[in-house]
């Protein structure tokens, strides 16, 4: 079912109260040329001993399980898919960067946090390219199909909907990287272990900035804000890189969500208790003097956390019972 697309008009207003601490946040950030890049994670293939390092990195990720692998290309696809998110944000009502490089602080919150997401995708598919541990043809096919496909928040242009989302999403792809950062570590990837983790502390940060913007409009519009939250969490969640399969081809996006349960990198569990902190984040239980279809709400998000919390064993033994599959990324072997 199509979201509806009509939106309170309190949003707006909500939305430029809400441009000072939108300011704020930028100026507190860290300059660009102090920030990480891609370059910084990987072999210098300027150096003398630029095979050396590549010899190495290969050795390493021969460590590397198939399945560790498989969720390693979905994530990067996910990644990789950059210009679809960017889209979104610039589709809400009270975001718009109307001219593609206006100075509101909107705009530029959008823009900035785009060029720090470019990386993740960067760095991960260089990884990968110099590993030889992967088909980069047919992950990058998945990659463009995932490009032309595009993605649905089903968040309907609404901006409450929209940080409900990407505050929830920004602590998925923080538990998977740090996760599969923990993995990398295991099987003694170093050069992937500081990837996964560099890019964990990006979402982590982005999670902040995120539920900071949701937390403010739960101040200055709890009942509406109540109500875009029970309907994004009725929906579900869905995951950004769902359509990355190919029409006519076999199937990829489920086996590999599947994969990642079944190791641990993103589970139903992860998800239940995502729900579980932010509502006890935004304070959900405690909002006073909201009343009818809001209060409705507030009582089916607190309730929905435990219940999800109580299914998530049974969901999770359900899904890595499922068989294995093969997949084109890591030229069809089984994972």
């Amino acid at each position: 079912m199509a979201p509806p697309t009509a939106i309170h008009p309190g949003r707006s207003d909500v939305m430029k109260q809400l441009e000072g601490a939108v300011a704020e946040k930028l100026d507190g950030l860290k300059p660009v040329r102090h920030q990480w890049q891609p370059s910084d994670l990987l072999p210098d293939l300027a150096a003398e001993d630029w095979r050396e390092r590549v010899q190495a990195l290969r050795a390493a990720a021969q460590g590397l399980s198939d399945e560790v692998l498989v969720v390693l290309v979905g994530d990067t696809i996910t990644e990789e898919a950059l210009p679809s998110y960017l889209a979104a944000l610039n589709r809400q009502h009270g975001l718009l960067d109307k001219t593609g490089d206006a100075d509101n602080p909107w705009a530029r919150w959008s823009r900035w946090w785009t060029a720090e997401e470019n990386r993740h995708g960067d760095v991960l598919t260089r990884f990968l390219y110099l590993s030889g541990r992967v088909n980069m043809r047919e992950m990058e096919i998945s990659t463009q199909y995932l490009l032309r496909n595009g993605m649905n928040m089903m968040e309907g242009r609404d901006p409450y909907k929209t940080f409900v989302y990407t505050a929830f999403q920004e602590r998925a792809t923080k538990i998977s990287h740090t996760n599969c950062g923990r993995l990398a570590e295991a099987a003694g990837t170093s050069a992937l272990r500081k990837i996964c983790y560099s890019i964990a502390t990006d979402e982590g940060q982005h999670e902040s900035a995120y539920k900071l913007f949701m937390k403010k409009i739960f101040e200055l519009d709890p009942a509406e804000a109540l109500l875009a939250f029970r309907d994004i969490m009725k929906l579900k969640i869905s995951m950004p890189a769902r359509l990355m399969d190919g029409e006519g081809e076999r199937a990829l996006f489920d086996p590999y969500a599947v994969t990642a349960e079944r190791i641990g990198v993103y589970t139903a569990l992860d998800y239940a208790k995502i729900l579980e902190h932010l509502v006890g984040h935004w304070g959900v239980a405690d909002l006073p003097g909201v009343t009818g279809e809001a209060a409705a709400a507030q009582d089916y998000l607190c309730g929905l956390a435990p219940r999800l919390l109580k299914m998530a064993e049974r969901y999770q033994s359900r899904k890595r019972a499922r068989p294995k599959a093969k997949f084109s990324w890591i030229f069809e072997r089984v994972a």
